[in-house]
């Protein structure tokens, strides 16, 4: 399984996970159609669905013209208000990517995948995808925990605006229980799971979170370079999370303090509230600025000698 990283819009992020047997692949959140179709044609594989996290347009947008441009594209997702949903998926339900026989010989084209409404299961192969409703930030938000049998790569989990690095979406439908029962539920996914989360909105999260617990250290880590032109912070792990993200640690002493309340779903609505008014009232840094932050925390290094 290879994910590549695309970075859209402002501060989006949307994926192109590849089968590498297969060459068969699904993108997560498609903001714009035409970059994506552009690294499928590099890559030289076929997309055959698109996995969508929620429906706002900065994840959904491009839908529609993917879908047609790719007449027979499977586009998947929990919410009804997904543009152009060809199948809408249910907690727990489980797909895979699938290494279908191709009709004509090795490499010659095949059908296309979920072709025509009323459309099947997606079996997708040796990639399996789990579906977990994850509402909060919108009340039909999926997540999408993907792994392979017999592989030891790590699994990966496509998180959309329900986690992000050092963060969490915010609260716009759900009620502060519903987040923190989806946010716990990530959680216990393992540790070495990769996190791709749908914005880079790291650098101010980690200043929050630093402004919850002062005297954590943890928050320093290496950003891992998905190619020569772009430094994107994810994929992060969940067990990186669990000891710096505080939307996670809302049992944790220090960030109960920082919040003065005490009941999990309580600390994490203060959190979120705590977290709008330091968005508020911080002043944008200059380029220079975050980027010399970004060195002393340790998420970008010194370019290499050519």
């Amino acid at each position: 399984m290879k994910v590549k990283v695309i970075p859209v819009l402002e501060d989006n992020y949307m994926y192109l996970v590849i089968e590498e047997l297969t060459r068969e692949a699904v993108a997560v959140d498609v903001a714009v159609p035409k970059r994506l179709l552009e690294i499928v044609g590099r890559e030289g594989v076929s997309l055959t669905a698109v996995l969508t996290t929620h429906h706002h347009w900065d994840h959904a947008r491009g839908n529609p013209e993917l879908a047609r441009l790719r007449p027979g594209l499977a586009v998947l997702g929990a919410d009804e208000r997904i543009f152009s949903l060809t199948r809408r998926l249910a907690h727990g339900e489980e797909l895979r990517v699938s290494a279908r026989p191709r009709e004509g010989g090795v490499g010659a084209p095949g059908p296309p995948a979920l072709t025509g409404p009323p459309a099947p299961p997606p079996q997708f192969g040796a990639i399996h995808v789990r579906c977990l409703l994850t509402p909060g930030h919108t009340s039909g938000h999926m997540s999408y925990f993907l792994w392979e049998d017999d592989c030891p790569d790590p699994p990966a989990l496509f998180s959309g605006d329900a986690l992000l690095v050092a963060g969490c979406g915010s609260c716009l439908e759900g009620s502060a229980q519903q987040m923190y029962q989806s946010l716990a539920e990530l959680g216990t996914l393992p540790p070495e799971t990769k996190v791709f989360c749908g914005h880079e909105h790291t650098l101010s999260n980690l200043e929050f979170a630093q402004k919850v617990e002062p005297c954590n250290v943890h928050g320093l880590w290496s950003l891992q370079k998905r190619d020569e032109d772009d430094v994107p912070t994810v994929p992060s792990t969940l067990g990186e999370e669990r000891l710096y993200n505080p939307f996670l640690r809302v049992a944790e002493e220090p960030v109960r303090k920082f919040t003065g309340k005490a009941v999990p779903a309580d600390v994490l609505e203060a959190l979120c509230k705590e977290r709008a008014r330091f968005e508020q009232a911080g002043e944008p840094r200059q380029p220079q600025a975050r980027a010399l932050l970004a060195l002393q925390w340790g998420l970008l290094s010194a370019a290499p000698n050519k």
